[in-house]
C-alpha cells in the first residue's frame, strides 16, 4: 500500500496583531456526484492555518465518523477543556468513582467531581451521536466551536471532508492507519503549541447533513452561516491515487448543495481543570 501523503499548510505571513485576524470563509462547496464533493471556485484564499491529508485510497463512513471523534478529544485536551486526554480520563474518572485505589492527582485533579463527571457523560453522549449522524447522512463539514458562542465563537476547528470519497470496509483503507496519519500532521503542524492558553469555557458541535436524514438529536439551524471572526484551523482531508468509483456510494441525480444543512449538538461542553 502506499504511503499516505501530508500536506501542511501553514499560514500566510501577516503583519502581527493583538487581535485576532479577520477570516474570509469561502462560499459552500458543490456535490460531486462520483462519490466525493468538489469545491465551488470562489474568491480570496482561506486567510487562517490549515492541515491537509491526502489519503491513498477510498475511506469509509464510519472511519470519516472516526475522525470526527478524535479530533473533538483531542481539541478538547488541546485548548485544556480536558485535564487529561479522554481515554485516561475515562479510565481514572471511573476507578475513582467506584471507590477504588487511591490515584495520585499529581494534575490536582478531581476525578470524582460532579463536573468531571458530567464532562464525560456529556461529552460520550455527543460522540454516540455522532456515530448515529454519520450512520445516516453524508456529513461534508464538522464544526468546533470553543467559547463565545455559535455566531462569535473565540476558536472554530473545522474539520472538512468534502474530499473523501467512501467505500465499503473492504474496500477502504484501514481506519487505524489513517487516524494515525492525521494525527501525524497535527503534530508536525505544530498548530497549538504557540496558542495562549484557553480558559474554561464552553464546547459547541455543528455538522452538516441532509436535511432530510431523519436525526431527532442534533437541532437543524437552517440559516446558520461559518463565523468570519476568531482564530480558526481547517483540517482537509481528501482522497486521491488508485479509487474505484464504483465502490464509493453514488450522489442521487437530484443531490444538491440545497439539500445539506447545519445541525447543532443540543449539549454544551462545559470544559474543566480542577
Amino acid at each position: 500500500m502506499a504511503a499516505l501523503g501530508v500536506t501542511v499548510v501553514p499560514a500566510p505571513t501577516r503583519a502581527a496583531s493583538p487581535a485576532s485576524p479577520l477570516l474570509i470563509v469561502e462560499a459552500p462547496p458543490a456535490l460531486d456526484r462520483g462519490g466525493g464533493m468538489r469545491p465551488r471556485r470562489s474568491g480570496p484564499a482561506v486567510a487562517c492555518p490549515s492541515v491537509s491529508v491526502v489519503f491513498p485510497g477510498a475511506v469509509s463512513r464510519e472511519s470519516c465518523c472516526r475522525f470526527a471523534c478524535e479530533l473533538l478529544k483531542h481539541v478538547l485536551h488541546q485548548r485544556h477543556q480536558l485535564p487529561l486526554p479522554y481515554e485516561q480520563l475515562v479510565y481514572f474518572c471511573r476507578r475513582a468513582a467506584q471507590g477504588g485505589d487511591v490515584i495520585k492527582k499529581s494534575s490536582s485533579v478531581d476525578l470524582a467531581s460532579k463536573k468531571c463527571q458530567q464532562m464525560l457523560m456529556d461529552l460520550e453522549g455527543v460522540l454516540q451521536h455522532l456515530e448515529v449522524m454519520f450512520s445516516l447522512t453524508l456529513v461534508p463539514r464538522v464544526l468546533i466551536l470553543l467559547g463565545g458562542n455559535v455566531m462569535s465563537p473565540k476558536e472554530l476547528y473545522e474539520l472538512n471532508l468534502e474530499g473523501i470519497y467512501e467505500g465499503s470496509t473492504e474496500e477502504s483503507l484501514k481506519t487505524a492507519s489513517c487516524v494515525r496519519k492525521l494525527f501525524h500532521s497535527l503534530f508536525v503542524a505544530d498548530v497549538f503549541s504557540e496558542l495562549k492558553a484557553l480558559p474554561v469555557t464552553n464546547t459547541v458541535v455543528m455538522l452538516q447533513g441532509r436535511r432530510d436524514c431523519g436525526v431527532d438529536w442534533f437541532r437543524p439551524k437552517l440559516n446558520y452561516k461559518v463565523p468570519t471572526r476568531g482564530r480558526k484551523l481547517t483540517v482537509n482531508l481528501s482522497c486521491d491515487g488508485d479509487i474505484n468509483i464504483s465502490a464509493s456510494p453514488p450522489q442521487p441525480a437530484t443531490s444538491t448543495w440545497e439539500d445539506y444543512v447545519w445541525f447543532q449538538a443540543p449539549v454544551t461542553l462545559k470544559g474543566f481543570h480542577e
